[in-house]
């Protein structure tokens, strides 16, 4: 049996405990270095991730295999860049706010776009349950136009 038993919250590096703000940096860390196995582990196994109907490939996605496919490795077969740059957290306890905005390049229209957005987390026993996303989709729309 692991020390999950002893230690059901995930860990960093060093054995420390991770707090829900240190979970929600580091699966952004793992999105920007494409470590999807780190994904994987700090999601639940049915986790729900909810991105705006209108956004490219919007809609719910459930399982951390689905948001992996469906979404991270998705986005490269149409956008030349893209990136959510952080502008602040806000941690609420079990839910995580992060504030901040996309940018991008699409490949087939060549436009570049700039859209504030939030996103929101709520976390179960260290481990990310849900996603939500709020942001501006008719200025990614226009960019792919």
């Amino acid at each position: 049996m692991g020390l999950e038993k002893f230690f059901p919250f995930p860990q960093d590096l060093y054995g420390f405990h991770m707090t829900n703000l240190d979970v929600i940096k580091e699966l952004y860390r793992a999105f920007r270095q494409k470590d999807y196995d780190a994904f994987i582990q700090i999601c639940t196994p049915n986790i729900e991730w909810i991105q705006n109907e209108g956004f490219p490939r919007g809609g719910t996605y459930r399982g951390a295999g689905a948001v992996v496919e469906g979404v991270f490795k998705a986005f490269k077969n149409d956008w030349e860049s893209w990136s959510f740059d952080i502008e602040q957290y806000l941690d609420a306890g079990e839910t995580i706010i992060v504030i901040g905005s996309y940018t991008g390049c699409h490949q087939m229209s060549g436009k570049s776009f700039h859209s504030p957005a939030a996103h929101v987390y709520d976390i179960d026993h260290g481990k990310v349950c849900r996603f939500r996303q709020f942001t501006d989709t008719k200025i990614i729309w226009d960019a792919m136009n």
